[in-house]
């Protein structure tokens, strides 16, 4: 019988879902599962007596309730950077199609279809000038989000010989020193944004960021100028695009996410979320998502986690049963637990404990069996969010 029943939401890849093993049960009519697999439905864990864990496969987490299950001890994860190569191979070429008129070249040369064949060439030589374009090369490109797709999208600038503007509200390390040294590295998005002939936006939906483009960010930004939106809609307030598409402070605004009101207007040009929608991404997301998600379950560990904090440990051989703590980040934690754990009479082989200033998260490998009570014993703590134990032998 599989140990682990997973409920599957959406389309995941074959080749992700390949990598469970046979001691998990997949199915999307799972209804009370330990795991779930998801790209952009929503999920509500208050939904799932049982559920463990949560792996979005994609960047954003903004379709799950995050907040609530890390109160309930529910970790969620994302699989950050598997689909940024689709989004970057998208974002340049529509700046192409707009800076080089190429959708509208592509419908006049249509238009020539039902044209004498002779004639076509006259005509196409007659017409082009309209369709001449701007290059992007010496433009200026700001960057708003330097994770893993802007890190890529700010590099890819500077090899098409752009100027390059880029920040972030709360830079990784890992990410920034990805940077080329040609990218300028800014201390507000002021300073981005102002003189940058196109700005582009790359930043997760959180309370902060949902309609941070508003009519004040746009009259910051230098006239003339494009806006790209290819991380979330809710990101940008389309009335305050709209306004300054039809003043002109905007000269276009370039998007993933198609409204009524956007496809009606002739200086918006849109794509259907199709930002990570590529073979290679989907593969790439699906299996993230299934290791990060297998790994948990079968070994307590954390790894790209948004509520938990990272955390790896290979159990040996002589480790009988891991013990999973999880708890409120305040002090004497660690005594708790092991004064507990050791007032059974069980020796600790190995203590792990990590904290993301929110959640502390400990793994206890011990070399024998661990009696219920020991668990009941430690979540008597109000502090203690969830425990479980995981057995090896």
């Amino acid at each position: 019988m599989p140990a682990f029943k997973i409920r599957r939401i959406n389309a995941i890849a074959r080749e992700g879902l390949r990598l469970f093993g046979d001691n998990y049960a997949v199915s999307p009519e799972e209804a009370d599962p330990q795991g779930i697999l998801v790209r952009s439905s929503p999920v509500d864990v208050d939904d799932y007596p049982s559920l463990l864990a949560v792996a979005r496969a994609g960047a954003g987490v903004n379709n799950i309730n995050v907040d609530r299950a890390t109160e309930k001890g529910i970790c969620v994860f994302n699989t950050p950077g598997a689909n940024a190569n689709a989004v970057v191979d998208l974002v340049f070429p529509m700046i192409g199609v707009w800076k080089r008129n190429i959708y509208a070249g592509i419908q006049f040369c249509r238009s020539l279809a039902e044209m004498e064949p002779d004639k076509v060439g006259a005509e196409v030589e007659k017409k082009k000038a309209a369709f001449r374009g701007d290059e992007i090369a010496g433009k200026t490109l700001g960057v708003v989000g330097l994770g893993q797709i802007g890190v890529r999208l700010a590099n890819g600038g500077i090899h098409r010989f752009m100027k390059v503007r880029g920040f972030d509200p709360s830079p990784a390390l890992v990410h920034i020193h990805q940077l080329l040294p040609e990218v300028t590295i800014c201390r507000s998005i002021r300073d981005t944004v102002a003189t940058a002939d196109i700005v582009s936006l790359h930043l997760p939906l959180t309370d902060g960021t949902r309609g941070m483009v508003n009519r004040e960010f746009i009259a910051r930004m230098k006239k003339g100028a494009i806006l790209v939106n290819y991380s979330r809609g809710p990101i940008v307030d389309q009335e305050a695009v709209i306004e300054a598409l039809d003043c002109g402070h905007l000269e276009a605004f370039i998007c993933d996410f198609p409204t009524a009101r956007l496809v009606a207007h002739p200086k918006v040009l849109t794509t259907p979320h199709l930002g990570a929608s590529t073979a290679q991404s989907e593969e790439n997301c699906a299996c993230m998502a299934v290791r990060e998600l297998s790994n948990y379950l079968e070994y307590g560990n954390v790894v790209h986690s948004v509520n938990f904090p990272n955390i790896e440990s290979t159990p040996t051989d002589k480790v009988h049963t891991r013990i999973i703590v999880i708890n409120r980040d305040v002090p004497g934690m660690i005594a708790l637990v092991s004064n507990i754990i050791g007032h059974h009479g069980i020796n600790i082989a190995s203590y792990l404990n990590q904290s993301n200033g929110k959640v502390g998260y400990n793994i206890i490998d011990v070399e024998s069996a661990v009696p219920p009570q020991v668990l009941a014993d430690i979540e008597r703590n109000a502090d203690v969010v969830r425990t479980r134990t995981i057995t090896f032998a």
